[in-house]
């Protein structure tokens, strides 16, 4: 069972399908690679903490559409702790099973579709989500056909994030707000007026 680290602003309900999800999590990766085995003793932390910095940043209920949704960040989070209803769009089949059994698990509005990014055909949503996925330039790629014109997106990103905005600016207009993360080193990207150069 794992223990959830104190999270503040959280609901005790919140924190117990956020627990649901961490258990479920640690169970599926000993058998598929949802998150590195040496990420397991550190998930609070590294990924639930690092997705729960989006919450303050999506209205409650928003409809979110997330790329690569891979073991479930931010997508699942979101889902959990700010109502969301997200659409998981996740190319690998055993990866898309156990993002269909969270969601079951922990109750949450959540559908997934089995399908690899550059083949879907969604109608745009408020918000687009991605962590750890690809660089800037591809994620707008994906992102223009899937945000609705007054939405935005929030991309996790490393270190890295204003060497992938320069070079994405060569081929993108956008309104970028870059916010520091918690997580050292990091920042979140919030774009909008996504559109080509």
């Amino acid at each position: 069972m794992h223990k959830a680290a104190s999270l503040p602003d959280v609901s005790r309900e919140t924190q117990e399908r956020l627990t649901c999800f961490a258990d479920l999590l640690t169970r599926w990766t000993a058998k598929i690679n949802l998150i590195s085995p040496g990420d397991v003793p550190h998930l609070w932390e590294r990924h639930i903490n690092d997705s729960l910095q989006l919450v303050p940043l999506v209205q409650p209920g928003t409809r979110i559409i997330d790329l690569g949704s891979g073991g479930g960040f931010p997508a699942l989070i979101l889902a959990i702790a700010a109502d969301a209803d997200v659409t998981m769009v996740e190319s690998d089949r055993r990866k898309a099973a156990f993002l269909r059994e969270a969601s079951r698990a922990t109750g949450c509005r959540a559908h997934v579709i089995n399908q690899r990014i550059e083949s879907v055909d969604l109608p745009p949503a408020p918000v687009v989500t991605a962590r750890a996925l690809a660089n800037l330039s591809k994620l707008l790629t994906w992102t223009e056909k899937l945000v609705t014109p007054d939405g935005y997106a929030l991309f996790l990103k490393g270190q890295h994030a204003a060497d992938e905005l320069t070079d994405a600016e060569r081929d993108w207009h956008m309104t970028v707000t870059q916010i520091p993360s918690r997580t050292a080193g990091g920042s979140i990207l919030k774009i909008s007026d996504i559109r080509r150069v």
